[in-house]
């Protein structure tokens, strides 16, 4: 990897060479000005001469300057948030034109693109592709959510994420989709860079299960400016995983502005025990410095956040404690004895307990020639703490001399991220010429505390080191575009990317894994007697529970990585791609893009994407795109093996997952992954009518082979069972599992949609009204049968089965809308804003617990109060109401009253009112 940075530096260096060297330049004038707001510069402000390749962004002090050959010209500036301006100039040969342009406020969405084309600027209501803009700066400062998956899943149409229960790691990262997809379906950029996935593969029962995506939250909302998001397929743009679309945020790059952001708040309900709890506390700064005197800059943005775990499981109902012989319920004496209730056995269903801290630096740096030196990443630190299943104090998992009560195991997660992004861009003749380098790369070390390995009985400890994944991405890319004057513009863009990758499974102590209890035997003694010596891979159990179940081995909620499971894989692929845009008139816009990828290990893809838009008017518009994708099979998802207790239909299993190469995989016949493959085609219809703007969009994805995580197989070791079945057995009996599960190309599916997007904003007395309305509408299915094997025919139900279509299908709201308005006055402003979830559905196998929660509305609201120019307070709410999920119908779906909300459907949460208070300090 060292070699990989060290290499590109050097690159690095060679270009800058070749900028200083090779830039050609002709007689030429200037245009030099100045964006403000009317009273602060603005820095980041786009600035481009239309018709040309000619364009920038202003520095520091909201200052730019731009080279052209003489001509009349009309040149545009645009700052998010506020509206465009367009200015005609006329320049001489060694003439200095100036042009000081003041932005007003933007009372519309109506804001400047660049995600989706390697063209100018356009407006939203201009691109050929769907492509939302998020001002995370003005939504954080009156939404009650604080993280930024949580803030895009309350404002972005077609964007969903949730925060799981009893999910292993899951519960510390969240995981997301984009237009009903995988949370691997689309692609995560930051300033334009690729940003890596996260280490975690998700293969507990929540939504996007057996899916590896990108944890946003590792990037503190303090030092976002916007976001993009891209709902269209773009794999022939920018690669691998963009099936579903691309989302991109753009961090901050003001100067000389302190501004620090303190919001706290918790769950004030009835629900919870003591009808408050998740206590969050998030502190956000952000301050940029001026660099040379230039323009250059370098913004810092950091956030500290606590949040405290909440509740919403029931007293344990059912047996809580057993004497055997004959397993006789002695719960009620068991209470009295111990002076405790039901109410005191329980596990912890709801959020889990966090806290973290990132900092992100964005830095420029001007150089000779217009070029620019650039670096942006950073740092983070999150530690996160969720429980398991209560174990009994009768059980066999638990040793009374220890707990005598029993216990409530929790899985404790040290998740480190680290990253770099640093490159030149400027001109090289009439080109621009960008060239990077993006490093990443995220940690995820799994603990288990207050637990036990039940095979070393009283020796055992109560704390374990379990091991966990890490990734590490390094991508390198170079890039050409210009336009050309044919037609009404023939934009070109070119490029070439190489991506390392690297997945490490690092293995937990040893006795985190191990079962003391095995042994093997190798004789028999005089009086006939079994010779056994200790042995961890052994098939006979020694160690027997007061119920004559063998004891456990391994930390219980989370047996640590084995010496097995540890692996070291790499793999690397180059790209390139070629992507133009033809203007063929003011009014018609062809374009289209062809991008070619080879991986070391999957070999080769071709694909293709075309793009049209036509103005009906100055205001309306009719836009298309059609494409082909795919998404390589992730590294976590070739390599990754563990042994972990996952839940099926209430009932707990200890699982195994094998790699695709394993043993019990070739038994099985499970096949080598390969790449999933995409079909992609959208219209929409875009207008701007008085103070309105509108987007309408419909879409359809086809996905061939897609990757999906299979249900349980088990063994057998029954006498009539088949050799096969015994082999399967022992080979999980070994890894202490006592099912099986693998990651397979095992369906196609289909997904279809509509997305409406609609504002509105207006002067209203002496303040300004806006209002904003988004609705998504999402299907998607299952096509086709299930490509299974031979030697898998007859179990295509396990294979992939009911459970798995639903979380495919239905465990995220099909339709959700979502309606906001805000109102500003002088010193005032008041918020509200109501979402409706669409319905979900159960992911089970079994008829009994079949159950559809209905579709319900979350309301947010909030108020807020400049007490000084600097100082601002907001008070509000998430879920003013204190609405909630349908609960679980069926008593037998609950696990003794633990899950009283679903933990496999992903509609809102189960947290209720969430009541906040923000103080906002702005220098």
């Amino acid at each position: 990897m060292l070699h990989l940075v060290t290499h590109s530096r050097s690159l690095m260096l060679l270009l800058l060479l070749s900028f200083i060297s090779l830039s050609v330049y002709s007689q030429t004038g200037s245009i030099t000005g100045t964006v403000t707001d009317g009273k602060v510069p603005l820095a980041g402000a786009t600035v481009h001469v239309e018709r040309t390749n000619k364009g920038g962004y202003t520095n520091a002090q909201g200052k730019f300057s731009l080279d052209i050959v003489p001509g009349n010209y009309t040149v545009s500036v645009s700052f998010v948030g506020f509206t465009a301006q367009r200015k005609t100039v006329t320049i001489a040969a060694g003439q200095t034109v100036s042009l000081d342009v003041v932005l007003a406020a933007s009372t519309t969405m109506n804001e400047l693109v660049v995600l989706g084309s390697r063209s100018l600027p356009r407006t939203q209501t201009e691109t050929p592709v769907p492509v939302d803009v998020i001002d995370i700066k003005r939504i954080a400062a009156d939404a009650p959510q604080v993280s930024i998956n949580q803030i895009l899943n309350y404002v972005a149409p077609s964007f969903s994420s949730g925060t799981q229960t009893v999910a292993d790691g899951t519960d510390h990262i969240d995981p997301a989709s984009l237009r009903g997809l995988g949370p691997d379906q689309v692609l995560v950029l930051v300033n334009g860079k690729r940003r890596y996935n996260t280490a975690l593969v998700n293969v507990n029962g929540t939504f996007g299960r057996g899916a590896v995506g990108t944890d946003m939250n590792t990037i503190p909302t303090a030092a976002i400016d916007r976001v993009e998001i891209l709902r269209d397929g773009a794999a022939a743009q920018y690669g691998s995983d963009a099936i579903a679309g691309v989302i991109n945020i753009i961090l901050k790059s003001s100067v000389n502005r302190l501004s620090v952001n303190v919001t706290t708040g918790a769950n004030v309900t009835s629900q919870s025990v003591d009808n408050i709890d998740g206590q969050t506390v998030q502190t956000g700064v952000n301050y940029g410095i001026p660099v040379g005197t230039k323009g250059g800059y370098i913004n810092f943005g950091g956030s500290y956040d606590y949040r405290n775990y909440t509740n919403r499981s029931g007293p344990w109902v059912g047996a809580i404690y057993r004497t055997y012989p004959g397993g006789i319920d002695k719960t009620d004496s068991f209470l009295v004895a111990n002076n405790i209730t039901r109410g005191d056995i329980r596990m912890r269903a709801g959020q889990s307990k966090l806290r973290s801290a990132q900092l992100f630096a964005n830095a420029s740096i001007p150089l000779e020639n217009n070029a620019e030196l650039y670096l942006f990443g950073g740092i983070g630190y999150r530690n996160g703490q969720a429980a398991g299943v209560y174990r009994l104090p009768s059980d066999s998992r638990n040793i009374l001399d220890i707990y005598p009560l029993g216990f409530l195991p929790e899985i404790h997660s040290d998740i480190y991220d680290r990253s770099l992004a640093a490159g030149i861009r400027g001109n090289l003749g009439e080109w621009k010429v960008d060239f990077s380098n993006t490093y990443g790369r995220n940690e995820f070390a799994f603990k288990v505390e207050h637990s036990l390995n039940a095979s070393l009985e009283k020796a055992s400890p109560t704390r374990f080191t379990c091991g966990g994944p890490v990734f590490t991405q390094n991508t390198t890319n170079l890039d050409f575009s210009r336009r050309l004057d044919v037609l009404e513009g023939l934009d070109i863009a070119f490029g070439a990317e190489h991506r390392f990758e690297q997945y490490q499974l690092i293995a937990g102590a040893e006795n985190s894994y191990t079962d003391y209890g095995r042994a093997s035997k190798i004789g028999v003694d005089a009086d006939g007697n079994d010779i056994l010596i200790p042995d961890p891979q052994g098939p006979i159990n020694t160690l027997f529970g007061p119920d004559g179940s063998p004891r456990a081995g391994g930390a219980q909620v989370f047996p640590g990585f084995r010496p097995e499971n540890a692996i070291k894989a790499t793999r690397s692929a180059i790209a390139g791609y070629v992507d133009v845009e033809a203007n063929f008139s003011s009014a018609f816009l062809l374009g289209g893009a062809l991008r070619f990828e080879n991986y070391n290990d999957f070999g080769s893809t071709l694909n293709g994407k075309l793009t049209t838009r036509y103005k009906l008017s100055e205001r309306t518009a009719l836009r298309a795109s059609a494409s082909t994708g795919f998404r390589a099979p992730s590294l976590h998802q070739r390599f990754y093996s563990s042994t972990s207790t996952l839940f099926v239909d209430g009932q707990p299993y200890e699982v195994g997952t094998f790699t695709n190469d394993s043993r019990p995989a070739q038994l099985l016949g499970i096949p080598q992954l390969k790449p999933e493959k995409s079909k992609s085609v959208s219209a929409g219809f875009t207008s701007t009518f008085g103070k309105f703007n509108l987007t309408l969009d419909g879409y359809f994805t086809r996905i061939d082979d897609r990757i999906v995580y299979t249900d349980q197989f088990s063994g057998s070791n029954a006498d009539t069972a088949s050799a096969v079945d015994k082999e399967i057995y022992q080979l999980l009996s070994l890894a202490n599992a006592n099912r099986a599960a693998f990651f397979a190309n095992a369906i196609n599916s289909e997904t279809k949609g509509i997305d409406l997007v609609l504002t509105y904003s207006t002067k209203l007395a002496a303040g300004t009204l806006r209002a904003d309305l988004s609705g998504t509408y999402s299907y998607t299915q299952k096509v086709g049968p299930v490509m299974a094997s031979e030697k898998l025919k007859g179990k295509e139900n396990i294979y992939f089965s009911r459970a798995s279509r639903i979380y495919l299908e239905r465990s995220v709201p099909r339709e959700k809308v979502n309606l906001s308005v805000s109102y500003n006055i002088k010193r005032f402003n008041a918020f509200i804003r109501g979402v409706h979830f669409g319905s979900v559905e159960e992911a089970t196998n079994d008829p009994n617990f079949y159950q559809t929660y209905s579709a319900k509305i979350v309301t947010d609201a909030a108020v807020g109060y400049k007490l000084t120019p600097a100082l601002k307070l907001s008070i509000g709410s998430n879920n003013v109401f204190d609405v909630y999920p349908d609960k679980v119908a069926n008593p037998a779906n609950t696990t003794n009253n633990q899950f009283i909300y679903s933990r496999r459907a992903t509609q809102f949460g189960y947290n209720g009112r969430f009541l906040f208070a923000r103080l906002e300090l702005n220098l």
